[in-house]
């Protein structure tokens, strides 16, 4: 090798960008720091002819030599204690190969909430420097917390980008501001503006398994329809395709895949085969499976032997205390969950096996996160057959959730597990998903396989690590640089650390000292081995809530006490003074202040102070072709009375299909016609269906149909009147019993001209079969809220805002 093939050797292995062409290897240094790496200027050429002339180096920009394809697998709403890796119950071969292969990290923790951690996960930074204080929908006026991620924050999918890497992601996003989620755009907070070439999964929280709203890039697409379609398996599809397709056209061109299931968020969704394989595993309880748990914990070295169990908390139900059809109910909405794991983790099986076929696996750096926050204690004190209930604040009951019993899991139900199987699956911690100021709501298990720098696979490793570590763990793997600015901005430096100093030596002191945590109230601060820490709410208890200045904060040494179990503020007040203004430090650099516990409230766009796509209209008017309005981009007919007013044009007295319909099968309401005859259907929850109807078919030529809605009383939630119109004379009129007060769905939107992902009546099949087989020229909808004095109205606000919905 001679000089100047050493010296280009050298730059590539440093990260830097070459001059590359057919007959030179002329090389110049250039900074990765700023990106995009500008181009030089072209030599200026003097010769007439092509043919006469020499063409310059072509600039390219390439990864570093030896770069490692980066592929980060996350799930979704899975607790510490629950996968087999970390001593839970759930057989997940995948990860137990891949720990044994590499390591395993018992001391990584999340922000306790699903958009938050993804967007530190993506960035490198606090999730409120991220402006994502909590859930997207739930964006406020206040810094930390407008949903809006900033310019000097750039996501690490954009630095691969830019830094020579094929960049993809797969499954649900989450971090795109629902008031953007529209044709209307803007599109700079999608994934492929935020640096994924290819996108191909959900933008929001949640997502039917059987029945999925995906987007195709920023393109609404529908999912197959085939009888055993599963989402987890078409991302699993997708992402095969793109990998190979990658290595087969550029096999020297590094690839970053970030592959985040809908899995294990509910709705739990998955073919029986899978439930069948937990059946009476889970009889004796969350109780019993948590003392299960902590033993094996214990037994395979995933948490200390000096570790303590700690204690239920009396707002979580003893197994004992449940009835028998509970007990029944109960354990069968494990049995799923359980499955849904496994399922889950086996379609992760079939992306490391393609990067073994394609001869890769070696030379990837394969990061595995075993849940974005605890454990969800969102389905309620009996779980959910219908979780959207849940988050509509209704309680759902045994006697609710038992005709159900057959088919949970199934694509008749949209279901959620009780609270205690979350608090079992958080073991050996405190609390839950949401709960930020205890590790029960913040820790979960990882596991990073690379081969290039973990020689010794199996081991553990118990270093404080964050969520926002692990962009910071790939830009140095990959041999970059941290760029000082990106598209034209200076970047605020990374929050995180590498974890990459753990990977040689399991004892070597760890590098992320201090860790603010903070959600809804909850919070709490890591500084060298102790934690303060101030449950401020519960997800599950509708309650007012007691000033933040009210709130109890306890002290723990994790260092000696790695399960929380022994609260010493008591015997160390000047700790706990130390540890309190800590946190305010932090928490006015991260934009953390003023904390804002509010819920419900902060679902109203005004109330918040976030933008409002609709901004106060009260009249909107939609067009044939406008398909999977998300509800936040749709006008509000929740609580109000209202009409919609549709122009179509008949070619026959036999017309079929949907004119307009918002959400489905789980909750929703649709304005259809069957064999000529006009019909509108209330469904609620998919519980109880009103269907008001005509009682002869319209004739051919043109029509205008008409549906009033006008509201009982104040109270959110309440019935009304429903009457259909056909040229302006009543064809019908019915009384809906009540409504769904808050909110119809997490993914599915309003359609005109047909009834996509599932049917909100059961008089169609949802897709192309339910296509209007007239023609609509619009459909208006109009809010009528002067029906109601300003009293009732007031009264629904209020009421509004003080219920307590959480919808992550």
């Amino acid at each position: 090798m001679n000089d100047r093939t050493s010296r280009i050797f050298a730059l590539l292995a440093t990260g830097l960008a070459v001059f590359s062409g057919a007959r030179t290897s002329s090389a110049q240094t250039l900074d990765r720091t700023v990106l995009p790496i500008p181009e030089p200027q072209p030599p200026t050429i003097t010769e007439l002819s092509a043919r006469d002339a020499k063409a310059p180096a072509r600039f390219e920009v390439r990864a570093p030599a030896g770069a490692p394809n980066v592929v980060i697998v996350l799930l979704d709403d899975i607790g510490f204690g629950q996968s087999s890796a970390f001593g839970g119950p759930i057989r997940m071969a995948t990860l137990d190969k891949l720990a044994s292969e590499g390591l395993r990290y018992n001391n990584f923790h999340t922000t306790s909430l699903c958009s938050p951690t993804r967007v530190a996960l993506l960035t490198g930074r606090n999730h409120h420097v991220n402006n994502a204080g909590a859930i997207m929908e739930l964006a406020t006026g206040f810094p930390g917390n407008t949903g809006i991620r900033p310019q000097s924050v750039a996501p690490l999918a954009e630095m691969l980008r830019l830094n020579g890497y094929s960049t993809a992601a797969f499954g649900k996003y989450h971090e795109t501001p629902p008031w953007e989620v529209s044709v209307s755009g803007p599109f700079d907070r999608w994934p492929t503006h935020s640096g994924f070439d290819k996108f191909y999964g959900f933008i929001g929280g949640e997502t039917n398994q059987w029945a999925p709203a995906i987007y195709d890039g920023t393109i609404r697409v529908e999912h197959a329809q085939a009888p055993d379609y599963h989402f987890t398996v078409d991302m699993t599809d997708q992402a095969l395709a793109w990998m190979q397709a990658q290595h087969s056209l550029t096999p020297d061109k590094p690839f970053f895949v970030y592959f985040a299931t809908g899995a294990l968020h509910a709705p739990h969704h998955v073919p029986k085969e899978y439930i069948d394989r937990y059946k009476g595993q889970f009889d004796r309880g969350w109780d019993a499976l948590r003392q299960e748990t902590f033993a094996r914990q214990k037994k395979i070295g995933v948490i200390p032997s000096s570790a303590d169990l700690t204690v239920r908390p009396k707002e979580i139900p003893s197994w004992d205390s449940q009835t028998a059809a509970q007990k029944k109910i109960e354990a069968r909405q494990m049995e799923t969950f359980a499955g849904f794991g496994e399922h889950t983790d086996e379609q992760v099986g079939r992306l490391v096996q393609a990067l073994q076929d394609m001869g890769v696996m070696d030379n990837t750096l394969f990061i595995y996160i075993v849940g974005d926050n605890g454990a969800s204690a969102e389905g309620g004190p009996e779980g959910a057959y219908n979780e959207m209930m849940a988050l509509n604040g209704i309680i759902n009951t045994a006697e609710i959730n038992m005709p159900h019993l057959d088919d949970w899991g199934g694509p008749k139900t949209f279901p959620h597990y009780a609270i205690g199987w979350a608090w079992a699956g958080d073991t050996p911690f405190q609390w839950t998903k949401q709960i930020a100021s205890h590790y029960g709501g913040t820790t979960n298990g990882i596991v990073i396989r690379w081969p290039a720098r973990i020689r010794k696979g199996g081991a553990v490793r118990s270093q404080f690590t964050h969520v926002n570590d692990i962009a910071p763990t790939v830009l140095e793997a990959a041999n970059l640089p941290f760029p000082r600015s990106v598209n034209g901005t200076v970047q605020k430096p990374f929050d995180g650390t590498s974890m990459l100093y753990t990977f040689d030596n399991p004892a070597a002191p760890e590098m992320h000292t201090t860790q603010y945590f903070e959600m809804f109230g909850n919070r709490g601060i890591y500084h060298d081995g102790w934690i303060a820490a101030a449950r401020h709410s519960i997800p599950w208890l509708i309650v007012p809530l007691p000033p933040l200045t009210a709130d109890t904060w306890e002290l723990y040494h994790t260092a000696e006490d790695f399960s929380e179990a022994h609260d010493v503020a008591a015997k160390n007040p000047a700790k706990l003074k130390e540890m309190q203004d800590l946190f305010l430090t932090v928490a006015v650099q991260n934009h953390v202040l003023p904390i804002d516990d509010r819920r419900s409230e902060r679902f109203d766009a005004k109330i918040a102070g976030r933008p409002d796509l609709l901004n106060g209209r009260t009249t909107m008017t939609v067009y044939p072709g406008m398909t999977g309005i998300g509800e936040n981009a749709f006008i509000n007919v929740k609580n109000t009375a209202f009409a919609i007013t549709a122009s179509v044009e008949l070619s026959n007295d036999r017309t079929n299909g949907v004119i307009i319909a918002q959400a489905g099968a789980f909750g929703g309401w649709a304005l259809y016609m069957k064999d000529g005859i006009v019909h509108h259907e209330y469904n609620y929850f998919g519980v109880e269906r009103t269907n008001i109807a005509g009682s002869t078919a319209v004739p051919a030529g043109k029509h205008e149909i008409r549906y009033e809605f006008v509201p009982d009383g104040p109270k959110p939630g309440a019935g009304g009147t429903g009457t259909l119109f056909v040229d302006r004379q009543k064809v019908a009129q019915g009384h809906v019993p009540k409504t769904q007060p808050y909110m119809f769905s997490a993914d599915e939107g309003t359609d005109v001209g047909m009834d996509g992902e599932t049917a909100v009546s059961n008089d169609y099949k949802p897709g192309g079969d339910s296509r209007f087989t007239g023609k609509i020229v619009k459909v208006t909808i109009e809010l009528k809220p002067s029906v109601l004095s300003a009293a009732d109205r007031k009264a629904v606000e209020d009421a509004a805002q003080a219920a307590a919905v959480d919808s992550d």
